[in-house]
């Protein structure tokens, strides 16, 4: 996973829905993996954790984005 350094916002509006939903659920997996080291004293890369959870919190955002954009074009 060490692509998704580099996972901008662009990056991620030119990905299908679905990919970022997969991506997405990897992601949280990822997380829930680093906090648990992290509970139990040791992880092997802290910085990890921020990057993981700004990645999500981008694609959370972009899917909100979008989200919004279909209801105004509904509406």
């Amino acid at each position: 996973m060490s692509s998704e350094k580099k996972l901008k916002a662009k990056v991620l509006r030119e990905m299908k829905p679905e990919e970022r939903r997969e991506l997405l659920n990897q992601l949280r997996a990822e997380l829930v993996r680093l906090e648990t080291q992290r509970a139990r004293g040791f992880v092997e890369k802290p910085g990890r954790i921020r990057q993981v959870r700004r990645i999500i919190a981008r694609i959370l955002t972009i899917e909100r984005e979008e989200e919004l954009k279909k209801a105004k074009s509904r509406s």
